[in-house]
């Protein structure tokens, strides 16, 4: 008996600790460039850009998506917009090197009550808010509780709205008090680096991906078990969540642009992103024909350009639309989406209602 139960363990254990031992190599290979902040028994993790002499914009704070961390708006946005703005890069609770905090932590509001209290300790008072993906819902919240600090929204592909069906089984198993820790510290890391290549392609698709992309984003720290788990949790509780809350958002006055694409197969578009165009009164809907879910990556241009917009400069967004489709309509098709591969931002369920 003892040596049937070792033999069952063993390849268990030994898993466990390829596990730890990737983490490990994981934060080696992508360390922190940001700085925690204690914000009230918790340290949320940012990299903080001080405003520059040359600004010409109003200050902005990046939220990330599902299975991110702030490395992923650092590769799209800090050498574009140098010198323009005080910037604050937010690793959300749970993810990155920020510390979770306490439950309420798990849900878009929480988070964004301590980017709220983040801003406060960085002394930053009021700021447009860029939300991508995962992250448009935690910038919903903010304009929603938090519209003395709110200067603007700018939503990138967000995910805001209920949409039919529920989420990926991985999610779900992940979440598990027992099974889930096992899955997590056995399972998430081998799993994970044989399905990143293609997941994060998937993301991407119609568009190509960077081909730094993998090495500068640091996409392998959610693979970690305690990221994992946080990740997991965040999205099983995001539908229930916007069923109750999505409602508020004609409580929202601030100037918000949305931009998103027609062929985002990671969010439906005509769900949440035309959700909140008819929800926000006043907003601005960008619908760029040909783009997937990384208009932050795909077509930075246009955002930038929703940012100066928001902040007061004179900007035709329809027209810098058009001018980035010319452009996508220039590039070579991606290959089909291999879903059973995924394994990225919300992939695949609010793409797929499965």
């Amino acid at each position: 008996m003892l040596a049937v139960a070792s033999a069952l363990l063993a390849p268990i254990a030994a898993a466990i600790g390829y596990s730890s031992y990737k983490g490990r190599r994981f934060e080696a290979i992508c360390p922190n460039i940001g700085e925690l902040t204690d914000i009230g028994g918790y340290r949320l993790n940012a990299l903080h850009i001080a405003c520059p002499e040359t600004a010409d914009l109003p200050p902005l704070v990046f939220i990330h998506g599902a299975s991110g961390n702030l490395l992923d708006q650092v590769g799209a946005f800090l050498l574009a917009l140098q010198g323009r703005a005080e910037m604050l890069f937010v690793d959300r609770p749970g993810h990155g090197y920020s510390e979770r905090g306490g439950p309420t932590n798990a849900l878009p509001s929480g988070q964004a009550d301590a980017i709220a209290k983040l801003m406060e300790k960085r002394g930053i008072k009021r700021a447009i808010i860029v939300g991508h993906s995962f992250g448009g819902a935690i910038a919903a919240a903010f304009g929603v509780r938090h519209p003395d600090k709110t200067e603007g929204l700018l939503f990138l592909a967000p995910a805001t709205h209920p949409w039919p069906g529920g989420i990926d089984w991985y999610y779900h198993l992940a979440a598990m008090p027992v099974l889930g820790w096992l899955f997590n510290h056995a399972v998430v890391v081998p799993l994970g680096l044989r399905r990143l290549e293609q997941a994060t392609l998937n993301v991407f698709r119609p568009n190509p991906r960077p081909d730094d992309y993998i090495a500068k984003t640091g996409p392998t720290l959610v693979l970690r078990p305690r990221a994992f788990y946080n990740n997991a949790v965040d999205c099983t509780r995001l539908l229930t969540y916007l069923k109750a809350h999505s409602p508020q958002y004609s409580r929202i006055t601030a100037p918000t642009i949305i931009i998103t694409g027609d062929s985002d197969s990671i969010v439906w578009e005509h769900i949440h992103s035309q959700g909140l165009a008819r929800d926000i009164v006043g907003s601005e809907l960008v619908k760029i024909r040909g783009l997937g879910h990384k208009p932050d990556y795909v077509v930075t241009d246009v955002a930038i350009a929703a940012m100066e917009k928001i902040g007061g400069a004179a900007r035709d967004l329809q027209a810098a639309k058009r001018h980035a489709e010319r452009r996508l309509m220039r590039e070579q098709p991606a290959q089909p989406i291999d879903i059973a591969a995924s394994f990225g931002d919300l992939t695949p369920p609010i793409a797929t209602g499965n």
